[in-house]
């Protein structure tokens, strides 16, 4: 057998094993949406009830509202949930970085609240990148759940949002305020197979080592660029840079949505999803 069957060989094995990542990564969303999705239709019941039993109009007009903020809460679940499944989409189109940075901390939002990790967002308002919506989303979730075991005794997560008019670049940051990342070991930690995680955490999810060097694909294959700084005992920052995409705007992930009172939003500024 020549080297190079060999290598075309390796490459197969090398984007199977990624793709079982994604579906990795999708499986273990599953268990978190389905909660989250439930205590939403609770709502919806409920609020449905109170109409129904009582005929003033104030607690009508009352419920009809709560309810259409829970349905509205849950089509941005479903939607971000399909944005996953859609990753092998043939097309790219325009991403609203924002958006889709709120769409995902609405799927962590009950992970994040039972590990006791607050999120920050300052999501400066920026040009949409070009891209696959659903893989920026796996980036996301990715970095944030890293991120999050970073942290087992709770903690802070700071996402930012920026611009550089001059390179026409938007610069997305995701750090943490764990326990960082050994100088010893950070030039590795792109690489494909390699793991400082021994098994897995209170959550049952583990490390195989492809999360990072998936990223690190996803990013490479947007034309960006992701660079990681950290140090033990303070924290460590992801910093991701893609072009700024320039054409015109038409994409379907930049509406807004209403959410329910009865749940902490997302929103941009400074946002908290749970207090240490």
């Amino acid at each position: 057998m020549d080297v190079q069957h060999l290598e075309q060989e390796i490459q197969a094995l090398r984007e199977r094993l990624l793709q079982s990542q994604k579906m990795v990564a999708l499986g273990e969303l599953v268990s978190t949406v389905t909660h989250e999705f439930n205590n939403v239709l609770t709502t919806i019941i409920n609020y449905a009830k109170l109409g129904l039993r009582h005929s003033d109009s104030e607690t009508r007009q009352k419920a009809f509202e709560k309810i259409l903020a829970a349905g509205t809460r849950a089509a941005r679940i479903t939607n971000g949930v399909l944005a996953m499944a859609r990753c092998r989409s043939a097309s790219k189109e325009p991403i609203n970085l924002a958006t889709l940075v709120e769409d995902t901390l609405l799927l962590l939002e009950r992970e994040l609240n039972k590990y006791r990790v607050a999120v920050e967002t300052q999501l400066r308002p920026v040009p949409p990148i070009l891209g696959f919506p659903g893989q920026i989303q796996q980036l996301l979730l990715n970095l944030l759940i890293n991120a999050r075991q970073a942290m087992p005794r709770g903690g802070r997560i700071l996402l930012r949002l920026g611009y550089d008019p001059e390179t026409q670049m938007v610069e997305l940051v995701v750090r943490d305020y764990g326990c960082g990342i050994p100088p010893e070991i950070l030039p590795r930690i792109f690489e494909p197979f390699f793991t400082t995680k021994d098994g897995s955490d209170g959550s049952g999810k583990g490390g195989t080592g492809l999360g990072l060097a998936l990223c690190r694909e996803i990013v490479e294959n947007h034309g960006g660029r992701i660079r990681v700084e950290s140090t033990v005992g303070v924290g460590t920052a992801f910093i991701i840079r893609f072009p700024a995409y320039q054409g015109p705007v038409t994409s379907p992930n930049s509406e807004p949505t209403m959410l329910s009172e009865d749940t902490p939003p997302v929103t941009s500024g400074s946002t908290t999803l749970a207090e240490k």
